[in-house]
């Protein structure tokens, strides 16, 4: 049962949220729709989009939401930084575990940006989507996200006129999704975050320098690999597969 005592905490904490980031704002509107953006998002509507915010918020209109959202200036990433430390001081503990994965978003057209025909491990097949890599924490306290990369396919970052089209900054380069997972792991070693353990599937466990980046800090891994990744055993580099079909039944 929800206690009034709840509600009332859990408002006063976004409000701390808000306050936190706002001064990644520069005009005073725009903070307090920031605070409004962060009540919206954790409101009771299943789905998030212009129109359902605007309701939950009693405007009649979206207009100020998606002009906050679509032309807000701001750095996400000074903000994601904001959230992980928001992460470290309630729920950073020593046997910290960093998750990383990735979810498709369905799209129907051919403008959202990074949209095409990919494979999707969320729909289990090729689907047209949007691809994002996330970075989850875990701990005794509770759980987080505190990182997210928009996976960008070659032939977007290849194309100037479209990555322009949709104002993907120049900065932006093409990285294979577990590039993007090593340096969302980097990011948040630097930003402090307290972790022992780190699990991936196969998508970046199979990368070596993923796994090697761990072992460089200390961390430990479970993570799903390929039966084609090679290996060490014994002296001797084989493919994962290998090791498993000589591996004696019930062991």
């Amino acid at each position: 049962m929800v206690l009034v005592e709840d509600v009332v905490q859990w408002s006063r904490e976004l409000e701390v949220a808000a306050e936190r980031i706002g001064p990644r704002f520069s005009r005073k509107d725009v903070r307090a729709r920031a605070g409004q953006y962060l009540l919206g998002l954790t409101s009771r509507g299943e789905r998030k989009n212009g129109w359902q915010l605007a309701e939950e918020l009693g405007e009649s209109a979206p207009t100020n939401i998606q002009h906050f959202v679509a032309r807000a200036e701001l750095s996400a990433d000074e903000v994601r930084d904001d959230l992980q430390q928001y992460v470290i001081e309630h729920l950073g503990a020593s046997n910290g575990i960093l998750i990383f994965d990735e979810t498709c978003f369905l799209k129907k057209g051919i403008k959202s940006v990074g949209v095409k025909r990919q494979y999707s491990g969320t729909a289990g097949r090729i689907e047209n989507c949007q691809i994002g890599v996330f970075l989850a924490y875990r701990s005794d306290a509770g759980h987080a996200l505190i990182d997210r990369v928009l996976f960008l396919p070659q032939e977007w970052a290849e194309d100037v006129a479209r990555r322009h089209e949709v104002r993907v900054p120049d900065s932006v380069e093409f990285a294979t999704k577990p590039q993007l997972a090593r340096q969302m792991l980097q990011n948040a070693l630097a930003s402090g975050i307290p972790a022992c353990w780190v699990t991936a599937d196969e998508v970046y466990g199979s990368d070596s320098k993923f796994r090697h980046l761990c072992e460089e800090h200390g961390l430990g891994y479970v993570v799903a690999i390929s039966s084609g990744t090679r290996l060490f055993r014994n002296g001797v580099r084989t493919r994962v597969g290998e090791h498993a079909s000589k591996v004696p039944a019930g062991k």
